[in-house]
């Protein structure tokens, strides 16, 4: 890693300016650090003496020299070099840069703080199976907890389970209504299909129903009155069917490497009257006040501060229906609708106060389920366990939630700001994104092409509904990825055993979706395409994987041939000649391989500054390029000479590494083969 180096540079440069110009920490200037565009040039440089020439009336060379001059040693760094255009430029020392990221324990930074984050993602309606957008949601969810870990951020991962919303009404409503079936028959047939999918279905045809007469539309309003107050037989079907897809639900996320520390129920968050503690803060912050004229009349609402961007179809998750009074809003939010029923957005506002520890209540909590790793948690109302994590009250808020949510996610803000928290405010982040939708290709591979002719067959990619039941149900996804890759691996390894193929196929497969889905900007609708997302050779997760096995491959085959295994090949290297490594043979591809790989840990804090994955995505597949174009030039089991021989293998195992850690950071595994 590199930004410790830069952290002892900026410092020394820190101390250097000041005492030749006699500066103070206000007036020393910042330290900005850049990598000159070859290696003959520098590996660092900063233009810090242009900042300077301002002040002091001097010409950048000038100061460039007189700081060159006066640098002194610095562990790490072998020269000083003073540009003619101004620019002072650091040449390091390869050979223990080298050997130092060669040590065990060496390949993190020091925690950078000990304050908690919250990481909410996922939230998928338990009504039916997962699709293909909520697996954006999760992998980009799962990626930030990963690089905040990786930067020392303790990070709590909650799942927010919205059971008391339409959605799950709906298919109460489904079951029901239109199937007459009672619990113990909901309960039988959750025990002999998969019932994610059947939901999944029945959730359309309800759709369907009420769209044929809006006046059945009182069977959800009655069945969402009695899932909030409990206690009915419509409550109890909501509560099983819930239950039933969340854990189809995890079931599906553990396939895409993605896992929670706490399920948040909303139900809970009605029952422990979260909402009514956080009501009263706002009505006496003044930030909701009671409206008694116009259409709005009865409802508690919330005032506007900016113009919505845009009033787009909300979302699936944590969404209703519009009706007269969503029509309504303009200048007001509605909290509380007029029959004294919280909207959705009262739910998040006093789950955001509970999660940064402003709410004054705690939920009870539930083993939810076991696993190797320890308990997966959720939320209760009462019989919770006594001795469980402390959940909540987190300094930091990572909401991830897809663009539509934009103007509800600046409403929790607000709502912080209002009641005296704007500190608050400026910690908690809606980690935003955008749409998947499907290539024509793959959606005529997966059964969802447009009728030829049609409208939708003319857009440049193929849109999903799962309102509608048209879309592509995640499982369906990976199966079809695993599948395709399981005979890309049959083709090329035909010795291997069925159970090891599919593993394989597997850890492909994933690695395939979840590159696909962070590779583009988050603010870019995608059209998620089988051919380009599983291709060996383009732009893709196996093929990063693809790199990193190949350099596995040259240990195994050094150890077989020559018994030197790669602890052998750095502990060897002390006494070695560096010249491979230094650019005595005659160029410096070998030590950009090692400074490129070295940059991981400021890529990520480029990441989390932005939010941005894609940087992510593509410094791995830059390195993975670089990895295979040098492999292909620089031999290292048929090169004779020791000397390099060792030195390009020592270099080659520090970038695998790099390599396999940015994927891990992506939720990627690496296979044995491919």
């Amino acid at each position: 890693m590199i930004l410790p180096l830069h952290d002892r540079l900026r410092a020394h440069l820190g101390r250097l300016l000041a005492q030749l110009y006699s500066l103070d920490a206000q007036t020393t200037p910042a330290v900005p650090l850049e990598y000159p565009p070859t290696r003959e040039l520098g590996d660092l440089g900063t233009p810090v003496a242009f900042e300077l020439a301002r002040r002091l009336r001097k010409a950048p060379r000038a100061i460039a020299q007189a700081i060159a001059g006066a640098f002194g040693a610095l562990e790490g760094v072998a020269r000083v070099a003073a540009a003619p255009n101004g620019y002072l430029n650091f040449f390091l020392e390869r050979r223990g840069f080298l050997l130092d990221r060669l040590l065990p324990d060496t390949s993190r930074r020091p925690p950078a703080t000990a304050a908690k984050a919250i990481v909410e993602h996922t939230a998928i309606n338990p009504n039916k199976a997962a699709h293909i957008g909520h697996l954006r949601n999760s992998t980009l969810g799962d990626t930030l907890v990963r690089v905040l870990r990786f930067r020392g951020v303790p990070v709590e991962v909650q799942n927010y389970i919205d059971d008391t919303g339409v959605q799950v009404a709906d298919v109460v409503v489904g079951f029901r209504v239109l199937e007459q079936k009672t619990l113990d028959q909901i309960r039988e047939l959750a025990g002999s299909t998969r019932f994610d999918y059947y939901c999944w279905d029945l959730y359309a045809r309800v759709t369907e129903w009420y769209e044929q007469d809006t006046a059945r539309l009182t069977h959800r309003a009655e069945t969402l009155h009695a899932i909030e107050h409990g206690g009915t037989d419509a409550a109890d079907a909501a509560a099983f069917i819930a239950d039933r897809i969340v854990r189809c639900h995890l079931q599906t996320m553990a396939r895409m490497n993605v896992d929670y520390d706490l399920l948040s129920w909303e139900g809970d968050i009605l029952r422990l009257q979260f909402w009514a503690q956080a009501f009263e803060v706002l009505k006496a912050s003044g930030a909701v006040y009671l409206q008694t004229e116009g259409r709005l009349a009865g409802c508690w609402v919330m005032p506007i501060q900016d113009e919505p961007e845009a009033h787009s179809p909300k979302p699936e998750a944590r969404s209703e229906p519009a009706d007269e009074e969503d029509q309504a809003e303009e200048r007001e939010k509605v909290i509380v609708r007029s029959n004294g029923v919280v909207t959705y957005v009262g739910k998040d506002i006093a789950y955001q106060f509970w999660k940064l520890g402003l709410l004054g209540r705690d939920f009870q909590y539930r083993v939810f389920a076991g696993r190797p790793e320890g308990p997966l948690w959720a939320t209760c109302s009462s019989g919770g366990e006594t001795d469980h994590p402390a959940f909540g009250g987190a300094a930091y808020v990572y909401n991830v939630i897809d663009v539509r949510q934009s103007y509800l996610q600046k409403l929790l803000k607000q709502a912080l700001i209002a009641s005296g928290h704007p500190e608050a405010a400026e910690r908690s982040h809606h980690f935003s994104y955008e749409m998947v939708a499907l290539s024509h290709a793959t959606a005529r591979e997966l059964g969802y092409a447009p009728p030829a002719g049609s409208e939708d067959a003319t857009r440049p990619f193929v849109e999903v509904s799962g309102r509608k039941g048209l879309g592509v149900k995640a499982d369906d996804l990976l199966d079809t990825l695993v599948r395709n890759a399981g005979r890309e691996v049959a083709s090329r390894n035909p010795e291997l055993g069925e159970a090891e193929r599919e593993r394989i196929a597997q850890m492909i497969g994933i690695a395939a979706v979840r590159y696909f889905l962070i590779k583009f900007s988050r603010t870019k609708i995608i059209a998620f395409d089988l051919e380009e997302a599983l291709s060996f050779e383009g732009e893709s997760g196996p093929y990063i994987q693809y790199a990193v096995v190949r350099a596995n491959n040259i240990f195994q085959k050094l150890w077989q041939r020559d018994g030197l295994n790669e602890a052998g090949v750095v502990a060897s290297l002390a006494n070695v000649p560096a010249a491979e490594l230094e650019g005595g043979n005659g160029g410096h591809e070998l030590w950009q391989l090692v400074l490129d790989a070295s940059r991981l840990d400021e890529v990520v804090e480029q990441v989390v500054r932005s939010l941005e994955f894609s940087v992510l995505a593509k410094y791995a597949f830059s390195l993975a390029q670089a990895f295979n174009a040098f492999y292909h030039r620089s031999p290292i089991l048929n090169e004779e000479r020791d000397d390099v021989r060792r030195w390009r293998a020592a270099a080659v195992i520090y970038l695998r590494d790099q390599l396999t850690r940015a994927l891990d950071l992506m939720g990627i595994g690496v296979p044995p083969r491919m």
